[in-house]
């Protein structure tokens, strides 16, 4: 693992500006080794800056400079997706014998907690921290009743943590005062050769899943769980992923549900040219991989050079796509007196 050279753990806060009457700020954490940087709009993470084999450092994640940036983020780079990830089909779902209507941000289907999710938010920092172990930093909002269509209020606190072992742990967890669908991720984008090359092609990636959520048209799921082996998606031992983009030609690239076997790490993704290995662990059923299949080019951000198709991967873990429709699915709703929390750790390290 990637341990601090001189473990020494920083954290942070930088005042930048101000959007809407509220500050915004750049938050950064390091451990002598590894370095992140994130924002309180949307809880995104701006890079995340880690060494090669040869030890040169490079930004791993797509983003931008600026966190005003973040404002308009189409691509959702590094955010929190609120307060349900992936889609909701026809924008409204039954609870307790009514039927809730959402923002329909996304032909006809509510996509990634709408219009104005909580990757557009400005959140609260709540506490920035460090000591000789870990160095952190805490995010809290309050999404009211009504929001893009949602029943209740609901409190969430987001803890991104940096410590000596090379993981980021990105804990998660809320409160309501009414009955509503919580599923919350992360929409970091890799390619762990620092976008020095400019696809994912090359990467290798091992999931711990022996099924996915079959799919029929506009992503949604058809409620069939079907095995992945002998097939495209098969990510059982470590697969180039041009070779399953070069296959699944329907969505250009991957953009599937696998559901978790409960082994961990979750995932393994490896570049071979810069030995930059990513391992995901998580207490989530599914994880949403996608190669930005429909990147075009027209975004520069950090790395100064155009964001292009199947430049990076997305890792969304997260309960299954359009649960609240789909009974046979584990249920995503969030009661009072109930407390959400999830937790997935990204560990950096070489081989």
């Amino acid at each position: 693992m990637l341990t601090g050279s001189k473990a020494v753990m920083t954290c942070s806060v930088t005042g930048c500006d101000m959007h809407n009457g509220e500050p915004v700020y750049l938050v950064t954490m390091g451990n002598g080794n590894i370095t992140v940087r994130v924002t309180n709009i949307g809880c995104s993470i701006l890079s995340i800056h880690v060494p090669d084999r040869d030890g040169a450092q490079r930004n791993i994640v797509a983003g931008f400079s600026d966190p005003l940036e973040y404002i308009r983020n189409p691509w959702y780079f590094g955010s929190v997706i609120g307060r349900y990830v992936n889609r909701i089909g026809g924008a409204s779902f039954p609870l307790d014998g009514r039927t809730v209507h959402l923002s329909a941000n996304e032909n006809g289907n509510h996509l990634h907690g709408g219009f104005e999710g909580f990757n557009k938010k400005i959140w609260r920092i709540a506490d920035c921290y460090h000591n000789d172990h870990e160095a952190g930093v805490l995010f809290d909002y309050t999404s009211v009743d009504g929001e893009e269509g949602y029943p209740g209020n609901l409190q969430v606190r987001v803890r991104y943590t940096l410590n000596t072992a090379g993981e980021l742990q990105l804990h998660y967890a809320a409160v309501t005062d009414k009955a509503t669908p919580v599923n919350l991720s992360n929409h970091s984008y890799f390619n762990l050769s620092g976008f020095e090359v400019p696809t994912i092609a090359d990467h290798l990636m091992t999931i711990g899943a022996s099924t996915y959520a079959e799919k029929q048209q506009q992503n949604l799921p058809t409620g069939r769980l079907l095995p992945v082996r002998g097939t495209a998606l098969d990510l059982s031992s470590p697969r180039r992923l041009g070779a399953g983009i070069d296959s699944l030609q329907a969505d250009d690239g991957y953009d599937h549900h696998y559901v978790l076997d409960g082994v961990q790490p979750a995932v393994e993704a490896y570049d071979p040219v810069s030995g930059r290995l990513l391992l995901v662990s998580t207490d989530r059923p599914g994880v949403q991989v996608y190669t930005a299949n429909w990147w075009d080019g027209s975004l520069q951000g950090a790395h100064f050079a155009p964001y292009r198709r199947h430049g990076a991967f997305a890792l969304e873990t997260q309960a299954f796509p359009d649960s609240p429709n789909r009974p046979e699915f584990p249920g995503t709703i969030l009661r009072p007196g109930e407390v959400f929390q999830t937790k997935t750790i990204f560990t950096f390290a070489i081989k």
